[in-house]
């Protein structure tokens, strides 16, 4: 390995949350670490605040008294930059603002030695430009720590377009060392996690902006069906409409308006409204504020109102009895799972997509992209229909509501609770899933990172159950490929249209499939 000796000192320029976590994880792996902040005094009350959770976690039984000791005698709070000219590794963890981090380096670099390793923190500039106008540009690499650093393990090392691959290689194992799991990424907008992810958002947006269902019924859905730990909404919320829309217009804007990656209307107009998520007691939800606690300062709730529900069917009579026409695809084992509520199964051998059969002859179809021939019902894609606890279901026009209650009679035997919704082509897993299976395919195909470190970033940057890439393969890249191309034709603004190496290995493995 060619990690940073524990001996070497690392220094954290920014003493913000960031920054502060960055030293707490350097520190507990056995570095002395130096703090220095441009704003007099707040090197030391940084330094305070990391010795305060410290102790909070010896507290909590989850670090030994003197191990903490040990390790606070090695952090020091610098007075100016020049008190960091012995540092090995140097983290910068400032504002989001080019010109800044610059500005910053340059002056840096002329403080530590030629063989200190210079990092960036940046989410969303390119490593190359923070590095452009160093004398040395090959030492230095982006170095993103998910927030909290301390708690999260994804580190996404970014390589920009003069970054030697020995600093890549040190600051890979360094991060290693400090038993974080870093991914490599080349220097394109969003790296890795930034890039693929927005789908997760943008797709969500648009079923709402098309009037098929309401945030708190998305978010459920997505949660109970798809397996995510958050919904969309409830985690736009969370991070904050500014932020999270400044990050899709970045990447957007960076791709040159790719329309892949195309901003909200609706969030840009909640951003407008001031209504920001918790930060401000109002979002896509209401997060009444609450005072008094610990230091008897002001605070918000901790998730939506008690009001607001997702959108769910009431009891409804399951069929006695259906046909399974076909191979169902990623939803085969609806059979098996209806047979074992008590239903009789049929199933007929049929060429082209499967369908369920209900009573009275209404085809039951899961989503793929095609708006629902009348009369008939979507049903929503599931990461696991054993164990997915909630459906979507989508009834086309002509469709009585006999037939809806049917339908979600079937699936509250299986043990589902139901969504009904606007019948939009996708419906809301499967386009979402397709979605980031996409991104994930052009950003290997691209050569932003490979297929492990693209599902390792998705499963640990953002908590998603499968990497897209493993998603992919369990669905079929002929499913999603299929899905996509349907979405395409019905909204050909290209946002939907597959890339190449999905078609690629979508024909490979055998082109149509039944779904």
């Amino acid at each position: 390995m060619s990690a940073l000796d524990r001996n070497s000192t690392v220094a954290v320029v920014g003493v913000g949350t960031m920054g502060q976590g960055i030293a707490q994880v350097a520190l507990l792996a056995g570095h002395r670490v130096l703090l220095y902040d441009a704003v007099p005094a707040r090197a030391q009350v940084a330094a305070d605040g990391v010795a305060a959770r410290l102790d909070r976690l010896v507290a909590k039984g989850r670090l030994g008294a003197e191990d903490v000791k040990e390790a606070l005698a090695r952090l020091v709070p610098a007075e100016s930059s020049a008190d960091l000219a012995g540092a090995r590794l140097l983290v910068e963890a400032v504002v989001e603002d080019l010109s800044v981090k610059q500005a910053l380096f340059a002056e840096l670099e002329a403080v530590v030695g030629d063989d200190c390793l210079l990092a960036t923190n940046t989410s969303s500039l390119p490593v190359t430009a923070v590095a452009g106008a160093l004398r040395l540009p090959g030492r230095m690499v982006g170095l993103h720590f998910f927030n909290p650093a301390p708690l999260l393990p994804l580190v996404e090392v970014v390589a920009g377009a003069a970054t030697d691959p020995a600093a890549v290689t040190t600051a890979c194992d360094t991060a290693t060392a400090w038993g974080k799991t870093p991914v490599r990424c080349a220097d394109t907008p969003g790296f890795v996690v930034n890039r693929v992810a927005r789908p997760f958002y943008a797709e969500a947006l648009r079923v709402y902006e098309e009037r098929a269902a309401d945030p708190a019924t998305i978010d459920a859905v997505l949660r109970e069906c798809g397996g995510f730990a958050m919904g969309p909404f409830e985690l736009m919320d969370l991070i904050g409409q500014d932020v999270n829309e400044a990050v899709t217009r970045s990447v957007w804007e960076a791709f040159f308006h790719d329309p892949k990656f195309t901003p909200s209307l609706a969030q840009r107009r909640l951003v407008e409204s001031g209504r920001l998520g918790r930060k401000t007691g109002r979002g896509w939800y209401p997060h009444p504020r609450q005072t008094g606690g610990a230091g008897g300062g002001g605070g918000t709730g901790g998730g939506p109102g008690p009001e607001v529900r997702p959108q769910t069917a009431g009891p409804a009579a399951a069929p006695a009895s259906l046909v399974v026409r076909g191979d169902l695809g990623p939803a085969r084992a609806l059979a098996g799972l209806a047979r074992e509520s008590g239903i009789e199964v049929r199933e007929e051998p049929a060429a082209g997509p499967g369908v369920i059969v209900l009573p009275g002859g209404v085809p039951l179809r899961l989503a793929d992209g095609h708006p629902m021939p009348a009369p008939g019902i979507r049903f929503d894609l599931a990461l696991d229909y054993r164990t997915a606890t909630r459906i979507a279901v989508a009834p086309g026009d002509g469709v009585e509501a006999g037939d809806v209650d049917r339908a979600v009679g079937l699936f509250q035997a299986l043990g589902k609770e139901v969504s009904v919704i606007a019948d939009v082509p996708g419906l809301i897993v499967a386009r979402t899933v397709a979605m980031l299976a996409d991104l994930a395919t052009n950003a290997v195909a691209r050569q932003v990172a490979s297929a492990g470190d693209v599902d390792t970033a998705m499963r640990l940057g953002v908590s998603y159950p499968l990497g897209p890439l493993e998603w992919c393969e369990l669905i079929s890249a002929a499913y999603v490929r299929d899905l996509l191309e349907a979405l395409h034709r019905d909204s050909p603004t290209g946002r939907y249209a597959p890339c190449r190496e999905l078609r690629r290995r979508a024909d490979a493995a055998g082109g149509v499939i039944s779904s």
